[in-house]
């Protein structure tokens, strides 16, 4: 519905003041980092990509040829497991460095261990909007990076049914 004349000579006299003016501020769009390790983490973030339509989107991934074909901006990042400490410090320097630049409204990830750091310091620098999506690989139980993320991720999903539970995580359906 729009403001007409005569909802606004309606609010100028039941106040005596005249109406407030509209913002001629542009809106800005909401900021999404998407962000994975490569391999199929990075296909099934890929497979989620129209989800981000009508969003500044920018992904973040391990891999450096996945930049040819995106539209979006694009950051490598070191790859890293839970066994190369030195690399967990190098990847959030990284994401760190990549979150203060962009200052997402939310982060999307499929995982692994990238991803998790990057929802916690997302979550810890920003006060971000988090969505943790474990991959469809992991059928049987939960993995490590998805157990990790839960404390940081606002919405903790699983893509099979049967790895759901009413304290989390979620099953929304799959990617695949």
């Amino acid at each position: 519905m729009r403001l007409g004349a005569t909802a606004r000579s309606a609010c100028t006299s039941a106040t005596g003041l005249p109406p407030p003016a509209l913002s001629t501020r542009p809106v800005r769009r909401r900021k999404v980092m998407a962000v994975s390790s490569g391999g199929g983490h990075w296909v099934e973030l890929r497979r989620i990509q129209a989800a981000f339509a009508g969003v500044d989107v920018f992904y973040v991934s391990t891999d450096p040829l996945v930049e040819a074909g995106l539209a979006a901006r694009h950051y490598t990042i070191r790859n890293v497991t839970r066994r190369d400490r030195l690399g967990f410090l190098i990847v959030l320097a990284q994401l760190i460095r990549i979150l203060l630049r962009e200052r997402p409204d939310v982060v999307v990830t499929t995982g692994a261990a990238p991803g998790f750091v990057a929802l916690a310091a997302a979550k810890t620098l920003l006060r971000c909007r988090t969505i943790w999506i474990d991959s469809i690989a992991s059928a049987e139980t939960l993995s490590l990076s998805a157990r990790l993320a839960r404390p940081v991720a606002d919405a903790w999903l699983v893509q099979w049914a049967h790895l759901a539970r009413p304290e989390g995580p979620e099953y929304w359906g799959a990617v695949l």
